[in-house]
């Protein structure tokens, strides 16, 4: 039976003025950071389906049922408006489904979610992200501030797992490679802290109705999450023990 996670978000484009004393010129770069998590979910014997940031705006699941074809979805540096205004409400004023109260619902239902961290996840940069106060963030195994809650950490912080009896990270390092920065949050009073970071909540594990939710609240590639943390043997079965328990497999 395939295992089917849907990863929306983690892309950017670049678009880049170069001043040469009288002149200028602009370059403009498409930028993807799925690739690690991609893979290694991939390894696992999971059907990935990637929706980049500008693909997701419109082809993101509208319903509950559409939602449904997947065992897990994973949100990743994908601000909730890029969700919340389909360019068809935007640009034409058709009433669409509110996608995060799909999500929500869908989590509800018994459905898996993970928000992984970035500067458009949780609340991101500025507080653009615009997680906070959402139906997705009542899914969540965390409750978020109303500002911007990244913690820059340029020095590096290690993470440091608590209870390694509990599936997600059972057979893992007591230590992690260290991490470049992360999204401040609030554990909720019901959830497990499973991994913290700098003290902070990093892996936080949840029930919502008949599903379940992880919050990983770094990146799942740079720059968050450098080289060595993506290159370590652990990365692959961290990320693959996250889908099979937010999935119930």
């Amino acid at each position: 039976m395939s295992k089917r996670v849907l990863i929306a978000g983690e892309s950017w484009v670049t678009h880049s003025i170069h001043t040469k004393g009288f002149d200028s010129f602009t370059t403009t770069e498409y930028n993807e950071g799925v690739r690690w998590l991609k893979a290694a979910l991939e390894s696992g014997g999971w059907d990935v389906t990637f929706l980049p940031n500008h693909l997701a705006a419109r082809e993101f699941p509208l319903t509950v049922a559409e939602l449904a074809a997947y065992d897990v979805v994973m949100l990743s540096d994908i601000g909730a408006n890029t969700l919340l205004l389909h360019p068809d409400t935007f640009v034409r004023s058709i009433p669409l489904p509110n996608r995060l109260v799909s999500i929500r619902d869908y989590v509800q239902g018994g459905g898996g979610l993970v928000m992984i961290g970035g500067y458009l996840t949780f609340q991101g940069i500025e507080a653009k992200g615009k997680w906070a106060g959402s139906p997705v963030e009542e899914a969540l195994p965390v409750r978020l501030h109303h500002r911007d809650d990244r913690v820059e950490s340029p020095q590096g912080v290690v993470p440091r797992v608590g209870d390694r009896s509990h599936p997600i990270v059972a057979g893992l390092d007591a230590e992690w490679p260290a991490l470049l920065g992360f999204n401040e949050v609030e554990a909720r009073p019901d959830a497990e802290v499973l991994v913290r970071v700098a003290g902070h909540p990093l892996v936080v594990a949840g029930s919502f109705g008949k599903g379940r939710s992880v919050a990983f609240t770094s990146d799942c590639g740079p720059h968050w999450a450098p080289p060595p943390f993506c290159d370590w043997a652990g990365y692959a079965p961290l990320w693959n023990q996250i889908a099979g328990w937010v999935s119930g497999r």
